[in-house]
């Protein structure tokens, strides 16, 4: 809750630094890059046949996962510091290190498989 007893919409709202702002683009970029990284994958399709659609859709699922929840996250974090109970929360930080694992995995794979 932000002092005036309301909900804040942002987390600019919270905390008017340029911490959250920072940190909403630096998780932008990351969903920019996976929508860029799903496009370049697009290109295998005639090579690969359908059955490559599968690695672009879950590098977009990632993006729009990364796009639907920054709000929250940054609402959460910059209100757990007001307070001065820092949670950790290392699932979505894994949970992107094993999207940027899986592409590159798959990246390897159909590059030596070409």
């Amino acid at each position: 809750m932000s002092l005036s007893g309301q909900h804040p919409h942002t987390a600019a709202h919270v905390d008017a630094g340029l911490q959250p702002e920072r940190t909403v683009m630096a998780w932008s970029r990351t969903a920019l890059a996976c929508c860029i990284v799903s496009a370049f994958m697009l290109r295998w399709l005639s090579f690969y046949g359908p059955a490559i659609l599968v690695v672009p859709a879950l590098t977009l699922l990632a993006a729009v996962t990364i796009s639907v929840t920054q709000q929250r996250r940054i609402r959460d974090d910059v209100e757990a510091i007001r307070d001065g109970t820092v949670p950790v929360e290392a699932g979505p930080a894994l949970a992107l290190l094993g999207v940027c694992w899986a592409l590159g995995a798959c990246g390897l794979v159909l590059v030596i498989l070409a």
